[in-house]
């Protein structure tokens, strides 16, 4: 086994991939990420509205997650009832052109990963 490798993949603290990626890789967070370069400033109950299937305990979950990663910038104004709203930050808006990219090679490789999930799902020996 090379070492070079197995301490590249393996080392999670100093490995950015795994450590930064996993943190915005998830299900949610490139859709508010997305949502919030199309609308620029939002708050907890609007993002819940224009994203309806995630739950609002996932939702305070990821926005914590992107806001300590420094993407996303929580405002509290001191008022009654609080109100509190979210955009992104520099870096945030940063990494919006790799995601960009991503979303565009989703949309160019989809049908042709639909096409071979069903082969892999309808292979013998796999039902």
């Amino acid at each position: 086994m090379d070492e070079n490798i197995l301490k590249k993949y393996s080392d999670t603290d100093h490995c950015p991939v795994r450590n930064v990626l996993e943190r915005f890789g998830d299900k949610w967070s490139l859709l508010v990420l997305m949502l919030l370069e199309d609308v620029q400033i939002l708050r907890f109950s609007e993002i819940n509205s224009y994203i309806r299937t995630i739950s609002q305990k996932m939702l305070a979950v990821t926005l914590k997650t992107l806001e300590a990663d420094g993407l996303v910038k929580r405002t509290v104004y001191p008022q009654i009832p609080p109100k509190v709203e979210y955009e992104l930050t520099p870096m945030g808006k940063s990494l919006l052109p790799h995601l960009h990219e991503l979303a565009q090679w989703a949309v160019v490789n989809m049908e042709q990963i639909k096409v071979s999930r069903l082969q892999y799902e309808n292979a013998p020996g796999r039902n």
